[in-house]
């Protein structure tokens, strides 16, 4: 059986491309669980996308079995020196005295009374002969009483024997390996010469993935590391959050030749919200480039640690890995959890399988669960038998069984996506109905309630909903792929629980879903996996946020969440459009064109935190929709490359806003409306339409782009017709008969014109989601 003890739950966390993919590869390598024939770069961004993007997208969770030496377990969390080292060394100190004074001879007692004498004197707390339980299969079998346990940390055992050998020393790692303990001198006074041996035990038990030669090798041991790696990109910091609420610990990692940046903020705020025990980690100090001490006072100024504290890595070359993995070991704590509780399991990620149903990624808190054990979701009250139970490396692996403290998957065989909600607590149906009975009674007022309420099953605390920042709607190119588009989304959805989507109709488009993203980054994504894995190029419609319209003579307002929505403007008396609390930050010689680019936003300025005297946090007051259009590629423009923004909805605030429409050979196309502020109607009308002429096909007919604003033109494009010689074929004679023929040319794309509909490209609704 597997100890909560031996497991360490972590994720990594950072901002985009500090380097956590490589730093996880390196301990897939050190722990050996991918061996070096199929490692690749990135091992762990499995999708296409990630390796052509360079970023990760889907957190992803891995088990890793780590074996510590016996130099690697007895290391000290804070300075990679031997356990308790200082404390070792004072009592060696006593020892030896004792052992000066008295010379070999003397019985066991003797040692012991003296070595009290000399512990007191120099002010170590200690006691005698204390009652340690010893535990096997979590239930106590015994109790054992070593000669002395000093400051509750080290466990001393005495032998006046004449030799101490390998006997002596196994013996005395099993009495350790049954207690809490980690650490037992073994003093033997009886030589000639003063034997102290230092015995160390990891804080494994029973770990059933330990083969029978390292059992009885008592200077190995294993642990199991699950490792989840997070994404780094605003847009996904959903993913982030969800992961923090699976773990115990976090590793922050800062890219040396950059430093602090925004998501390392965003991410370590959203860490210590989860009370996680923060590793820092300063990564890519190989590179010429690498600024590692100023990197660590940035560190030190938003975390408030100490500069020993901060590990020095590189995820690239290795070096170091091994003693972030002994660091990861010794500080973060193991998990918590009963597992004789009814079964608590949190989902927390979840994909989708042909055979096997739905895929729930879960970290059990309590209980255990098996195969074919019935299950419910408590949310929804969805039953289901379970197919199969196992862990990540990072493949699946079916396991028997998984207990409290450890992340793997649970087969649910669902079909149905909603039926299996991230957030959600699996518990067995036993309990489920115990607890429905027991709620019941309760509410009945029965006497015995409160007594029989203790065993119900309460649900763990889920996650903050995700609230979409941008909403676009998708519809398909054929009205028939409809079905496919909506199963297609269906499974999206499935894997990614920060999407959302409803079904909605156009009169021009036909029907199609309204969908919402965190960015736009994020509805790029979705839209290049439904052309890659289900082959659907759907219609875009231009991405909006959420905006709020007072009517007028009516209460309340009404939220509008795409320009289809926007009501006529006399019925308008007030809109309002979402502000966020933007976060920038910079190094401090790029802040004159940092302001140049919010210059050209409706932003509002607050104030400039400096990190150390070369890097800034520098915070706004913005327009939502200013931040999710272009602002972060101007802002990495500006800065060349070395700026990141972090932004939160704050509020909704009033503004002068009215509804742009474009015309498309004099038909309004849905799709390219957009809202926008009064003042940059025309500018943003007249770049649509400009783009609009370079991405449109030309036709056999002349095609006006029209931007209107109500019933007002103000701006316009033509795209000219083909226009084919028709009087290349004469080769003199009379004019009359070449301006016949021109005449009749002209009356025909006249025709076409008016009968003639322009199909637009799919490019044409991606080239103007940005500026």
């Amino acid at each position: 059986m597997l100890e909560k003890n031996s497991i360490r739950n972590f994720c990594i966390i950072a901002h985009i491309d500090h380097g956590k993919s490589t730093l996880a590869d390196r301990m897939l390598e050190m722990t050996g669980t991918i061996e070096k024939r199929k490692m690749k770069e990135q091992l762990l961004d499995q999708m296409d996308l990630e390796r052509e993007r360079g970023i990760t997208i889907k957190m992803t969770p891995v088990r890793m079995l780590y074996r510590a030496t016996q130099i690697n377990a007895d290391c000290d969390a804070d300075k990679c020196r031997l356990l308790y080292e200082e404390l070792t060394y004072k009592i060696r100190g006593a020892i030896f005295n004792v052992y000066n004074t008295l010379g070999p001879g003397h019985k066991e007692s003797v040692y012991g009374n003296a070595l009290a004498k000399e512990l007191s004197d120099i002010g170590i707390f200690f006691v005698r002969e204390k009652s340690v339980n010893v535990i096997y299969k979590n239930k106590k079998v015994g109790t054992y009483k070593p000669d002395f346990i000093v400051d509750e940390k080290i466990i001393l055992e005495l032998k006046a024997l004449p030799f101490v050998g390998k006997i002596e020393k196994k013996q005395t790692w099993y009495y350790l390996k049954g207690t809490d303990y980690r650490l037992a001198l073994l003093v033997n006074f009886g030589n000639k010469n003063l034997q102290i041996e230092r015995i160390v035990c990891d804080i494994i038990r029973d770990n059933p993935h330990i083969s029978e030669n390292q059992r009885e090798n008592p200077q190995s041991s294993a642990l199991i590391l699950n490792l989840i790696d997070t994404p780094g990109h605003v847009d996904f910091g959903y993913e982030v959050s969800r992961s923090l609420a699976a773990v115990e610990g976090a590793v922050l990692l800062v890219d040396a030749t950059k430093g602090v940046q925004a998501q390392t903020l965003a991410n370590l705020y959203q860490a210590i919200e989860h009370n996680l025990e923060i590793i820092p980690v300063v990564n890519k100090i190989d590179l010429p480039n690498a600024n590692i001490e100023k990197s660590k006072r940035e560190i030190m100024q938003v975390l408030g640690c100490k500069e020993e504290e901060i590990l020095e890595v590189s995820g690239k070359t290795g070096q170091n890995v091994e003693k972030l993995l002994e660091k990861i070991v010794e500080k973060i704590p193991s998990p918590k959890g009963d597992l004789n509780k009814p079964l608590r399991a949190l989902i927390f990620d979840s994909k989708y399988d042909t055979y096997k149903g739905v895929l729930a990624h879960v970290r059990v808190f309590d209980g255990e669960i098996r195969a074919e054990e019935e299950i419910v979701m408590m949310i929804n009250d969805k039953k289901s038998d379970v197919i199969e139970v196992g862990y990540f490396k990072p493949n699946l692996v079916k396991a028997e069984k998984l207990s409290a403290g450890e992340i793997g998957y649970i087969a649910t065989g669902l079909k149905s996506v909603s039926e299996c909600k991230v957030g959600d607590t699996i518990t067995s149906r036993t309990y489920a109905d115990g607890t429905r009975t027991n709620a019941e009674k309760i509410q009945r007022g029965s006497a015995s309630s409160l007594r029989e309420s203790a065993t119900q099953v309460v649900p763990l605390p889920g996650y903050k909903e995700v609230v979409p920042m941008v909403y676009a709607s998708f519809y398909p190119v054929e009205g028939d792929d409809y079905n496919l588009m909506r199963d297609s989304l269906d499974k999206l959805k499935l894997n990614d629980a920060a999407f959302v989507f409803e079904p909605e109709s156009n009169l021009a488009l036909g029907r199609g879903f309204r969908c919402g993203f965190l960015g736009l980054l994020h509805l790029e994504i979705i839209q290049s996996r439904l052309e890659r894995e289900f082959q659907i190029n759907p219609t875009i419609t231009t991405p909006s946020v959420v905006y709020e319209v007072k009517l007028r003579n009516k209460d309340g307002r009404v939220k509008i969440f795409s320009p289809s929505e926007f009501p006529d403007p006399s019925e308008i008396e007030e809109i309002f459009e979402p502000y966020v609390s933007l976060e920038i930050v910079s190094p401090s010689s790029y802040l004159g064109p940092i302001m140049e680019v919010m210059k050209n936003t409706r932003s509002e300025y607050l104030d400039t935190q400096y990190l150390d005297a070369e890097r800034m946090i520098i915070k706004f007051n913005c327009p939502l929709t200013d931040v999710v259009t272009n602002l972060h590629d101007d802002l990495k423009s500006a800065s060349s490359g070395y700026a990141s923004m972090n932004y939160e909805v704050k509020d909704y605030r009033p503004y002068d806003l009215v509804k742009l429409d474009i015309l498309v050979a004099e038909e309004k196309v849905d799709a390219f409306s957009r809202i926008v502020p009064r003042e940059n109607a025309h500018s943003e009308g007249k770049r649509i339409v400009e783009k609009l002429k370079e991405v449109i096909p030309t036709q056999n007919f002349q095609i006006a782009l029209q931007a209107v604003l109500g019933a007002k033109i103000i701006a316009r494009e033509t795209i000219k017709a083909f226009r084919k010689d028709v009087i290349a074929k004469l080769y003199g004679g009379d004019v009359t008969r070449k301006k016949k023929l021109l005449e009749k040319q002209k009356k025909g794309k006249k025709k076409m014109k008016n009968i003639g509909r322009v199909s637009i490209p799919p490019e044409a609704f991606l080239s103007v989601l940005k500026k």
